[in-house]
């Protein structure tokens, strides 16, 4: 479908790509991988046309349309929400006029046996088959069921687009390039913007597409729920893995270590011709061998390794100073902003150690609640009482916008440091990879990342005892997540999170509140078990709105556009093969590790029995049997997941 053949882009004497080439067939669904700078959004933009190759050639096959979704772009301010993802919709609209035309000049002609004729037939053919492509006659439906898959409401539907904060004016652009339905989706970052149940529903989407999707993300559960192949670019080349995300990582590991076999096999090789050139080059018996290997080593193609970014954050919490057995107890809350009600009846107790995240759909009150917990703002309703002894330490969704760009990256910390820790602030920032002249560097000219990495240096100023960071993975790449997630899960303090990032969350929280319908929910369980309750709430939800169908024909409930027509809900007989695809690979997933928790049941009941009966004790028994039961432990939480997995897939 797109054929990138031989792609170099070179600025001035450096090399971004290096003859490059790889194809994007019709139904792929690949994720593109790659160190910061390795050329990711250069890539998308040379597909596009915004950018131009120094050399090689971008080549589209047959009728090919491209969907672009930009991290950054402009809105219009000019229409309301309906009108301007309607705008989807405008070559539907000249296809419809178009076969109006044509069907009426089709009417008062009589010459049915003139090519003139045929041609007419043959032209308003191809217009209706373009307009069913393009979902003409199911329009309104499909804009509804998109707005409220991306988080819209339907009162939502007549306000104007100035109204709406840049997140929701990036999902107006994303609901709008959805619904244009392109060959493929080219997304750089989509799930910035989203909340869990929009990402789910994106998720899906993306699954069931007929065309083909690239995306660029850091968004681990997204890549490994959307994408089955994963292209990296690396040092100027690609490599393309037939998989998606998860397995990319353990493959490249592998290639890793073969490449750097191979690399150390080579200098060795380089090492021994060179000293055998130095050794004989001037004996004259030698000259014809010293110039064979002179020639074979101006021959050898070189391998390169690509060097292993070891920079990593060494993020440990200082330990959380005692508090009470309360940490804060939330009676009855409410908050509204004037006329705005955003939530109310909020009534649970954060206690200590508690590891808890805020999630729902942006604007239910999340980030509110975290504001209230810290004392930015009261309630208008109710009560918030922190504990005894509560010291907050507060990530702001916004942080790295609330600070003083004039500041350097040192003066930053050095304005708020107090006491013995001012000593350690080189040491701090170290830790958050502000190494040597960049503790210099003005806020200003610091990236999103480098900014939320300042953001949390800062509260390693002073221990406390309750965190509440709201989203602090925003602009964070994969490992950074990984490392801040595990310095999380070892603090001994407690932890409130506001984050839409599932990976991130997972194995982290074990209590979840969600925001919903201007109310508060306690889920006593991580993410994935409140996402499996969720999706069972919404089930029966629907069913309990079933009966009503026959009012909603007379017209007494929903309008009819809200339900999908022309069979739009139906999957095509490709969509089956693969789903039915899907269900197998996971039974058999499902099927497999049950059979290995029954088989760690079975070693760990024997080592029950024999400990019982045991008259000494030998530490490597005892190791073992903990490796026994970490195992038995990971392998139910795999379960767990691959249930789920299932699940979803079967209710399609």
């Amino acid at each position: 479908m797109i054929s990138l053949d031989n792609l170099t882009v070179s600025y001035g004497g450096w090399t971004l790509f290096d003859n490059i080439s790889f194809l994007i067939n019709p139904k792929d669904r690949i994720g593109l991988v790659g160190k910061n700078g390795a050329g990711k959004t250069t890539l998308l933009r040379l597909i596009v046309g915004e950018q131009q190759p120094t050399s090689g050639a971008v080549t589209f096959n047959g009728d090919c349309t491209v969907g672009y979704l930009p991290q950054q772009m402009k809105v219009a301010d000019t229409t309301t929400l309906l009108e301007e993802t309607a705008k989807a919709f405008d070559e539907v609209l000249r296809l419809e006029a178009e076969i109006a035309r044509l069907t009426s000049e089709i009417a008062e002609r009589t010459d049915y046996e003139s090519a003139d004729y045929e041609q007419l037939l043959h032209r308003l053919t191809e217009a209706q088959d373009r307009y069913h492509i393009l979902g003409g006659e199911t329009r309104d439906a499909d804009i509804e069921k998109t707005l409220l898959g991306l988080g819209f409401r339907r009162d939502d539907f007549g306000r104007a687009t100035s109204e709406f904060s840049g997140g929701w004016r990036m999902r107006i652009e994303l609901a709008k390039l959805l619904l244009r339905r392109p060959s493929i989706f080219l997304l750089d970052e989509p799930t910035n913007h989203l909340d869990i149940e929009s990402i789910q529903w994106l998720e899906e989407y993306l699954r069931n597409y007929n065309g083909a999707v690239l995306l660029i993300s850091h968004d681990r559960a997204f890549l490994d729920n959307v994408t089955t192949r994963t292209v990296e670019l690396s040092l100027g080349k690609i490599y393309d893995y037939k998989v998606p995300y998860s397995k990319y990582v353990v493959l490249r590991a592998e290639r890793r270590a073969q490449q750097l076999a191979a690399y150390e096999n080579q200098q060795r090789m380089i090492e021994k011709t060179e000293e055998f050139i130095e050794r004989f080059r001037y004996k004259p018996t030698k000259s014809n061998q010293v110039q064979s290997r002179i020639k074979q080593l101006d021959r050898l193609e070189r391998i390169e390794v690509e060097e292993e970014d070891l920079a990593a954050l060494h993020i440990k919490f200082p330990p959380a100073p005692r508090s009470g057995q309360v940490v804060a107890e939330i009676r009855e809350a409410g908050m509204s902003f004037g006329a705005k009600h955003v939530f109310s009846g909020a009534d649970f107790v954060i206690g200590k150690g508690d590891k808890i995240a805020f999630v729902g759909r942006n604007g239910e009150g999340k980030t509110t609640m975290a504001k209230l917990l810290v004392g930015l703002l009261a309630p208008t309703e109710g009560s918030i009482r922190l504990g005894a002894n509560v010291n907050i330490g507060y990530y702001a969704q916004n942080q790295e916008d609330l600070m003083n760009g004039e500041l350097t990256v040192y003066e930053t910390l050095d304005r708020v440091a107090v006491g013995d820790i001012r000593t350690r602030l080189r040491d701090i920032l170290g830790a958050f990879l502000f190494r040597g002249e960049e503790i210099d560097k003005k806020v200003k000219v610091l990236s999103g990342g480098e900014r939320s990495r300042l953001a949390l240096a800062s509260l390693m100023l002073e221990p406390h005892n309750l965190l509440v960071l709201d989203e602090p993975t925003n602009h964070m790449d994969m490992r950074s997540k990984d490392i801040l997630k595990s310095a999380i899960q070892q603090y001994d303090g407690t932890v409130v999170v506001v984050s839409h990032d599932r990976e991130f969350l997972d194995g982290m929280v074990e209590k979840v509140y969600e925001f919903r319908d201007g109310g508060v929910r306690e889920y006593l369980g991580g993410i994935y078990y409140f996402l499996e309750k969720r999706r069972l709430e919404s089930l029966h939800e629907v069913e309990r709105r079933a009966p009503e169908a026959p009012a909603a024909r007379r017209g007494d409930a929903e309008p009819a556009a809200a339900k999908p027509a022309g069979g739009a809900g139906r999957l095509s007989y490709e969509q089956r093969k693969e789903q039915e695809k899907q269900v197998r690979r996971l039974r058999r997933e499902v099927e497999r590790i049950e059979a290995e928790l029954v088989e760690l049941e079975r070693q760990i009941a024997a080592c029950d029995a024999k400990f019982a009966a045991a008259t000494s004790y030998d530490e490597s028994e005892y190791k073992a049997y903990n490796e026994l039961k970490a195992r038995y432990d990971h392998q139910m939480h795999e379960w767990e997941k691959s249930s789920y997995e299932l699940e979803l897939v079967e209710e399609r």
